[in-house]
């Protein structure tokens, strides 16, 4: 997995800015992916990042790069852990939730659509995505909003700028440690 690919995929986690982002992979062997997503784990865990794969499939990789700090307070707030609850995860636990979700990606075709709460969408929008079958939003940007359309647009601005910011910067030869920002520490610029 390059660094171009994560840069690319998962800048506004990178920044701080967003739990996590999720993104495929290619690979030829799976024992070699999984030593490189070892290896982007010690370069990355100095800043509280955490890269995983939730499913082989087919020659691609579901990798997750998330920060458990920020996922632990996303599932602990009450509408994330009451919608998780109806779908039998334990809400006690972001890791064993996070291992539930792993789960139902390897026995499903189709994604669980609880997995927004794992990429820090608003619960009311994950709610209103099950709730309303996908259809009938407020408005489409990184996911489709049914809650506070005014700050889901601000994100959405700020995401794609953080991208954009990010991509440069790494095109001007930043690293990927270099880049990403230390637990706790948010990208006030972005």
């Amino acid at each position: 997995m390059s660094e171009n690919l994560l840069v690319r995929q998962c800048s506004p986690t990178l920044a701080g800015l967003k739990t996590g982002n999720l993104f495929p992979c290619g690979y030829r062997d799976r024992a070699e992916m999984r030593d490189a997503l070892r290896a982007w784990n010690r370069r990355l865990a100095g800043k509280g990042l955490r890269v995983v794969p939730l499913r082989y499939r087919n020659g691609r990789a579901l990798i997750y790069v998330y920060r458990p700090s920020k996922l632990c307070a996303d599932l602990g707030q009450g509408a994330a852990r009451e919608l998780l609850a109806e779908r039998g995860y334990p809400c006690a636990s972001p890791a064993r939730c996070l291992g539930v979700l792993a789960r139902k990606l390897r026995e499903s075709a189709e994604f669980p659509h609880e997995i927004g709460l794992f990429l820090g969408y608003p619960p009311e929008d994950v709610r209103g995505f099950i709730d309303h079958n996908a259809g009938d939003c407020k408005c489409v940007g990184c996911w489709k909003v049914y809650g506070d359309e005014t700050r889901a647009k601000s994100l959405f601005t700020r995401y794609k700028k953080c991208t954009a910011i990010y991509c440069r910067r790494y095109a001007q030869g930043n690293t990927v440690e270099q880049l990403a920002v230390a637990d706790g520490i948010h990208t006030k610029s972005i």
